[in-house]
């Protein structure tokens, strides 16, 4: 890329200046259409408080799912809601990365003297989604209280360090998904499908058996958006070797998932289309 050197000399200030001056302009502007912000945030919450009664419907038949009874499994879908939010709020701008390569319109993120991929994926914050996130920490706690989980500082910077480990698996799985527009037509049902599949995360992944297990593990990792980074918490004296490696291999899959995105805009640059 034509900018490559002068994007890789801005230091993490630099970003985090920018970036907080587009959000505050990004509020701003969506703060001037409130109705459209009420009701598209109104919905959201509905949406998870459906996914709080089928819980309560299914325990009143079934007593545990696998070992695991009511306020544990609310516990993990809480930690999914709020591991989900950061790609709600900060990286939703991938869902219109098709059409702006379709259009043409992607080139002008090209020629600026700032890293392509904070460029883009900066010009949107979904602030609809902080009602997910303050739904799922409602959650999170009403669970955490009937389990009888102690707080302690260690607990709470464990809880902070999984759930964003949590976040990197499913910002990746989005990254992967729609960098496929610089090479596929279809790229929206890419983005639709690999969008689905995190309704599993608020599963236990052992309530899965062979080939899925090994597919929400290892393949599409969303066990890892919910499952067993929330183990570090539920059973610190019993903790996975994939719960501990878990915050390295999101570093990693997110880090491939991005030059994954940047291999896209090399690939635009150069052809034009």
């Amino acid at each position: 890329m034509n900018n490559s050197t002068n994007s890789n000399k801005r230091g993490l200030g630099f970003y985090a200046s920018i970036y907080r001056k587009i959000i505050i302009q990004d509020f701003k502007s969506k703060m001037s259409y409130r109705a459209d912000f009420i009701i598209s945030t109104f919905g959201m919450i509905l949406t998870n408080v459906a996914g709080f009664v089928s819980f309560m419907i299914i325990f009143k038949n079934f007593p545990s799912i696998n070992g695991w009874d009511y306020h544990h499994m609310l516990f993990l879908y809480g930690f999914s809601l709020i591991s989900l939010t950061p790609v709600q709020c900060f990286f939703d701008n991938n869902w219109n990365l098709r059409f702006m390569v379709r259009s043409g319109d992607f080139i002008k993120y090209c020629f600026r003297p700032i890293n392509v991929f904070f460029y883009y994926i900066s010009e949107v914050f979904d602030v609809k989604g902080l009602g997910q996130f303050f739904f799922g920490m409602g959650t999170l706690i009403y669970a955490w209280y009937h389990i009888g989980l102690p707080v302690t500082p260690w607990i709470i910077v464990k809880l902070v360090i999984y759930i964003i480990t949590a976040s990197l698996f499913m910002i990746s799985l989005m990254n992967f998904a729609a960098a496929t527009a610089f090479w596929l037509q279809g790229s929206g049902s890419v983005m639709v499908i690999m969008f689905k599949f995190k309704d599993f995360a608020k599963y236990p992944a052992d309530i899965f058996h062979g080939f899925f297990k090994f597919l929400f593990t290892f393949l599409i990792p969303i066990a890892f958006i919910a499952y067993y980074p929330s183990l570090a918490i539920l059973e610190p004296d019993h903790i996975p070797l994939l719960t501990i490696l878990s915050p390295f291999i999101g570093m990693a899959f997110f880090r491939l998932s991005y030059k994954f995105w940047m291999l896209g805009v090399k690939k635009y640059d150069f052809t034009g289309s």
